[in-house]
């Protein structure tokens, strides 16, 4: 059984994910020693936490790795499922702990759990469910087959935007879209819908720029995050400081960077330096060359899901495999963005490489349950050439 799953399971999905989980542990030390000597008296503070975190990651992989897959079929567990995830998300806005004007955390004895990451993995899982049971519907009758999904889907992005975590809530409805798109509607209507999107993002950027805290969805915290990202040197001191520092880090990186641990915006410059922006720090200590080299592990572990996706003949278990492509796309992307400055920042880390515990188990467990669909699928595909 387990030479098996290790003879059929794409290395390629496997191999990049041991690699950027080892490279976070070099890397989280190096951008937190600074931090932690400051807040702690010792260098060391987070080495050994992220060292906890990536061993309970891989623990959290290899059972979902062997985890019978049809048993995330079974309505019952998917109900409970959405149960929890709804009533942590509501325990958090009346109990959660707030930090820096977001109430995202809930404190245990041992670390901070953010429900918002588990959300993001228990939509997919729900509408993995629900729209494969629903193919048929959507191709015939599309908004009458979604509105369900859509209801609940809205309300976990409600509960998690007014956290406030503009970045997750945005993932969460990427990730949504992408997935119902991809369950049977029509090329024409998913086009159509994807234009109207893009419109609406750019009459949005219009609207904020023109009304600002006027606007009742929008609080003086999140409109600090667009002056940051629309104009961030006149307010190097303020909004725009940690775009301002992550350029300054990029740009003394170079193209081989000044070695590692010698970085200087990690010093107190860079709020966040092993979170948020870990990747300007690894500009900044292993240059462009680096950066690439990075970008270019986590693209082939990303495009090796998508392939997984499109290549399984079951339909929960492609839609599974999309959505978890699709939230760590998506999630790269909206980091590097802020980190770049085409973006406003929105706090979300990059996967698997940032400091932390949540983000790391249930990146851990997802990418274990798409490694889980590549090999039924390599096992079908040479029983097929053998037979």
């Amino acid at each position: 059984m387990l030479r098996d799953r290790i003879k059929y399971v794409d290395k390629l999905i496997v191999l990049p994910y041991l690699a950027l989980t080892l490279f976070s542990v070099i890397m989280v030390y190096s951008a937190s020693s600074y931090s932690a000597l400051t807040d702690y008296g010792n260098p060391h503070h987070y080495l050994p936490r992220q060292s906890m975190y990536v061993v309970i990651g891989y623990v959290v992989f290899l059972i979902a790795f062997f985890f019978p897959i049809k048993w995330l079929k079974n309505k019952k567990l998917v109900i409970w499922g959405i149960v929890i995830t709804a009533t942590s998300l509501f325990v958090l806005l009346i109990f959660g702990r707030e930090i820096y004007g977001a109430r995202r955390w809930i404190e245990t004895p041992f670390f901070n759990i953010q429900p918002a990451e588990f959300a993001k993995f228990m939509v997919i899982w729900y509408l993995a469910y629900i729209l494969s049971k629903k193919q048929r519907k959507i191709a015939e009758d599309f908004f009458h087959a979604i509105v369900a999904p859509l209801i609940l889907v809205s309300f976990i992005v409600l509960f998690i935007y007014i956290q406030p975590d503009t970045g997750s809530s945005f993932i969460i409805v990427l990730i949504g879209a992408i997935m119902i798109f991809a369950s049977g509607v029509s090329p024409k209507l998913g086009f159509g819908f994807g234009l109207v999107g893009v419109m609406g993002l750019l009459g949005l950027s219009q609207l904020i720029r023109q009304y600002g805290t006027r606007l009742f969805f929008l609080n003086e915290y999140r409109y600090n995050r667009f002056l940051g990202f629309w104009d961030p040197f006149t307010l190097a001191e303020g909004a725009g400081m940690q775009l301002v520092h992550s350029y300054y880090a990029l740009s003394r990186g170079g193209l081989m960077g000044v070695g590692f641990g010698n970085s200087v915006q990690k010093t107190g410059f860079l709020p966040f330096p092993y979170t948020d922006f870990i990747v300007a720090i690894i500009g900044e200590e292993f240059g462009l060359i680096g950066i690439l080299v990075l970008l270019s592990t986590f693209t082939l572990m990303a495009s090796r899901m998508f392939l997984t996706a499109i290549r399984s003949k079951q339909s929960f278990e492609s839609l599974l495999s999309l959505g978890i492509a699709t939230m760590f796309m998506v999630q790269a992307f909206i980091n590097l963005g802020g980190v770049i400055g085409i973006m406003p920042i929105t706090g979300l880390t990059f996967p698997f490489v940032s400091y932390g515990g949540s983000s790391m188990i249930v990146l851990s467990a997802s990418i274990g349950l798409v490694a889980n669909v590549s090999v039924r699928i390599n096992y079908n595909k040479d029983k097929a050439n053998k037979s």
